[in-house]
């Protein structure tokens, strides 16, 4: 992992090199290689840097930003550098970090001062906790999404098979020898951080054993339908629907788990939809329902699941990204896997994989709603493989 470069690699190297204009914001979800992306651009760039780390930081620390950026400016001044770099690690740990970001920052532009900064964090949860907000017109946003089926082959040599399978997590790549360590890593390593870290401490949960208990059985449900009623019937933990499409919706901000809404013209209709729960990474519905890859992969019904589900996981980690709304269609028994809907486009998909020998619900769907282009993905149609090295980019009209 260490010694691949990611696409953003070159994008946040150019800025950083460039002249001082904007924050450098590097977001996504946890262990998809945030901090080696950045540690891989400070070894190749000349620019002298500060690195600091929030982690073991105590959330009330109000002073502690201002204490960092204090030490990186003396260092600018002292040793007469033209310029300076400070990186600042899991910054959406502090409280109000984004109001002590926007005063420094603003003290360095009224002093002419040649300080760079580049903040990392996780996710859509650090946008909403104070990018949009204090730091509008400020910043510029880097994405790190989970990693492709092209990187995990590139990177570690996984085979299609082993990518549908174990997902796109770099860290225990070289563990799926071993699933049953490869599972426990995922879930110690990968999934606890998550939840406790990034979900509980920076957002109003007040039952974390619920929040849990509804990641775990959405993330076995990916690439199904589940309405909210049945899954709080599963829940051991007391809660309601209204608490648990909360709870849904905040794994969602953070690249874990989302419930898809049906596609309708409608949106009292999407809104009020089952949901169709689906993982980022389809390395969390391997390690919650998943048996051995032997076993699954010549069950030909669930094999088509998690296919299915390393489509949708393929598809919501490019959403944002490429700026698209991600559904599904269904009615009655005729059903379309994904509707990808954009500003200039609709596009309806249909997985193909030996799930489902017979379903006319995309000639259906074409039909009602007349989308911009449809298509199947596996058996008689793109190549699955193919399809997970597509950019989203180059489909989208």
């Amino acid at each position: 992992m260490a010694g691949y470069i990611r696409s953003q690699y070159r994008i946040l190297k150019e800025r950083i090199e460039e002249p001082r204009r904007f924050i450098q914001v590097l977001a996504g979800p946890r262990q998809v290689g945030k901090s080696t992306l950045v540690g891989q651009v400070l070894q190749a760039i000349r620019i002298p840097y500060t690195q600091e780390n929030a982690d073991g930081v105590l959330s009330t620390d109000a002073g502690w930003i201002h204490s960092v950026w204090e030490s990186a400016r003396a260092r600018l001044q002292l040793r007469h550098e033209e310029e300076h770099l400070l990186v600042i690690d899991e910054i959406q740990k502090l409280n109000n970090w984004s109001e002590a970001v926007k005063a420094e920052w603003d003290r360095d532009c009224r002093e002419g001062r040649n300080l760079k900064v580049v903040l990392l964090g996780s996710s859509r949860l650090l946008i909403k906790k104070g990018l949009s907000e204090s730091l509008a017109g400020r910043y510029e946003l880097i994405r790190l999404t989970h990693w492709s089926y092209p990187e995990m082959r590139d990177a570690f040599g996984y085979t299609l098979d082993q990518y549908i399978y174990f997902g796109g997590y770099p860290g225990p790549a070289t563990l799926i020898g071993d699933e049953r360590r490869w599972k426990r890593y995922v879930k110690d390593a990968l999934v606890a951080p998550s939840i406790e870290k990034d979900v509980i401490m920076t957002a109003n949960i007040y039952k974390p054993a619920l929040m849990k208990q509804a990641f775990e059985v959405g993330c076995s449900y990916s690439g199904e339908l589940l309405s909210l009623t049945k899954m709080v019937g599963q829940l051991q933990d007391a809660g309601n629907v209204t608490t648990v499409a909360g709870y849904i919706d905040i794994l969602a901000q953070c690249g874990l788990l989302t419930g898809l809404q049906k596609y309708a013209h409608d949106e009292a209709r999407k809104y009020n939809s089952v949901p169709k729960f689906q993982v980022f990474n389809n390395a969390l519905l391997t390690a919650y329902k998943g048996r051995m890859l032997e076993k699954d992969r010549t069950d030909s019904e669930a094999w088509g699941r998690w296919v299915e589900s390393s489509i949708g996981a393929h598809l919501a980690c490019q959403a944002e990204e490429q700026d698209y709304r991600l559904y599904y269609w269904r009615e009655r028994d005729q059903e379309v896997d994904y509707v990808i809907v954009s500003s200039r486009s609709t596009i309806a998909i249909e997985v193909k994989s030996g799930r489902r020998r017979i379903n006319s619900g995309l000639p259906l769907f074409q039909r009602t709603f007349h989308p911009t282009r449809s298509f199947v993905v596996g058996t008689g149609g793109i190549p699955v493989e193919e399809f997970l090295c597509a950019n989203m980019e180059d489909i989208l009209p």
